[in-house]
């Protein structure tokens, strides 16, 4: 059998391609356009800096909102936002929920399809979804909350441990 003078293979070395290095060097688009003068690092497509990059995604965030709402609820961005205002910039039922980290619902009778009004999650899906916007279970639940069922079975207990 003849033998093999095949070169002695070498082990690939640690490189970069030219374009991987070429894109770290990028200076941000958006900060070259507003005449920022620092050298900020561009690791986003774009490229764009960070600070540039979230403005941008919070700025699509926002319009894809606003599509949705007209899509699927027939409001535009300003009728959503007067509905806010109308209630004081709070979820209609537990009012503690401002929408600010994480926007409120719009919310809607599931039978006729009206807009009735914004809620935050936890009272869109949990309290309303939940009951099925059934109003005689709500009526029980606030019927149980004044008149609690267990004092007029056992007495008024308190939980070990609670002041």
């Amino acid at each position: 059998m003849p033998e093999s003078h095949a070169e002695p293979r070498t082990p690939p070395t640690r490189c970069h391609r030219t374009q991987d290095r070429a894109h770290r060097r990028k200076n941000c688009v958006d900060c070259a356009a507003e005449g920022i003068t620092t050298r900020r690092k561009a690791p986003y497509p774009g490229p764009r800096c960070t600070t540039h990059h979230r403005a941008k995604r919070t700025v699509r965030k926002a319009g894809a909102q606003e599509a949705r709402w007209a899509k699927v609820y027939g409001i535009s961005s300003d009728e959503y936002w007067a509905i806010h205002r109308f209630q004081f910039g709070s979820c209609a039922i537990c009012q503690r929920a401002t929408g600010t980290t994480k926007r409120l619902s719009v919310d809607h009778c599931h039978k006729t399809g009206v807009v009735r009004g914004l809620l935050c999650t936890t009272c869109n899906r949990n309290v309303l979804g939940h009951l099925r916007d059934n109003t005689d279970a709500l009526q029980r639940a606030i019927d149980y909350l004044q008149h609690p069922p267990a004092i007029y079975a056992i007495g008024e207990r308190t939980v070990p441990g609670h002041e």
